[in-house]
């Protein structure tokens, strides 16, 4: 437990520097790719592969691994690139997105590195492979993709985005109805995910691509209200953005007198106990993890409206 709790220390030490630790890894060829240290579980070399009837075929296989079964998808494939061909040298990044595990066959892994969320930029456009990134940096005078791991999962298996009937019943936000609901993600997937939950809730919905975006245009609004609730009821943040991560949006909103009433639930494809840490620490008031519509619209409606 102590080891668990020094590394929580450790990692939170980063929040409210727009700081991160990325894997750095191959498909084929020379072009690195990352992937955020606080999703990945574990890397190990590629074990034997279980083909299954009617996998979707940019999934290579299943591993069993520590009792349990993971699929593990192509990620040279999903992206519109050649497949891995030698397993044996190939290696799988075991990673937890929207509560659940999955296997990522990757060509090598090099290092993890320390860097800054300033850093990390959104993707260039016109490119290919653009629409699988959600950000790219520099190391070692080369660029670095990140990949929107969110889209090549939805278009694997593509989650539900509706809320159901029941909770549906229960939302009512006739209190608010002035007000707008505010959504900060870099991925566009993510992004329209969020929306189709959340116009359930009948509100008008403003976004953001990344959390510095989000953060001007909210001083844009209490510039013009003298305070932000007065028009946005609540905000829906992503963590992993470039330019500005979800952490650090948080600690500036609640640290920025005309921004410090608003409700900021943080919304993402990260789990575990790092983030139950970091949350309390930079003063989000929910965390909820990717990706449940009923979750999130009853979290929504519970927070709308400013502070008290």
């Amino acid at each position: 437990m102590s080891g668990i709790l020094d590394s929580v220390n450790q990692r939170t030490q980063l929040v409210g520097q727009n700081r991160l630790e990325l894997l750095l890894f191959r498909l084929n060829g020379r072009q690195r790719f990352g992937i955020n240290v606080f999703k990945v579980r574990e890397v190990l070399q590629c074990p034997a592969l279980t083909s299954m009837p009617k996998l979707n075929p940019l999934v290579r296989g299943v591993a069993h691994i520590r009792g349990q079964t993971i699929s593990v998808i192509d990620l040279s494939m999903a992206t519109g690139g050649r497949r891995i061909e030698d397993l044996s040298t190939a290696f799988i990044v075991i990673a937890e997105y929207n509560r659940s595990v999955q296997g990522f066959l990757v060509g090598a892994v090099e290092r993890i590195i320390n860097t800054n969320w300033d850093a990390i930029m959104p993707p260039p456009q016109g490119t290919g492979r653009a629409s699988y990134l959600t950000a790219v940096t520099e190391v070692d005078k080369e660029l670095v993709e990140i990949l929107d791991v969110e889209k090549i999962l939805n278009e694997i298996s593509p989650l539900n985005t509706e809320v159901s009937a029941e909770v549906a019943s229960t939302l009512n936000t006739d209190a608010h109805k002035d007000k707008i609901i505010f959504i900060a993600d870099d991925s566009s997937v993510a992004r329209n995910q969020v929306k189709r939950a959340l116009t359930t809730l009948g509100l008008e919905i403003e976004v953001a691509k990344n959390g510095l975006e989000a953060l001007n245009r909210l001083k844009e609004i209490a510039a013009e209200t003298g305070d932000v609730t007065d028009k946005v009821g609540v905000l829906v943040s992503d963590i992993e953005m470039p330019e500005m991560d979800g952490y650090t949006l948080t600690a500036e909103i609640k640290n920025t007198p005309e921004l410090q009433k608003l409700h900021v639930v943080l919304h993402t494809s990260l789990s575990g106990v790092f983030n139950q840490a970091m949350v309390k620490k930079v003063g989000a008031d929910d965390f909820i993890a990717k990706f449940h519509p009923d979750e999130l619209a009853s979290a929504v409606q519970k927070w709308l409206g400013p502070t008290e």
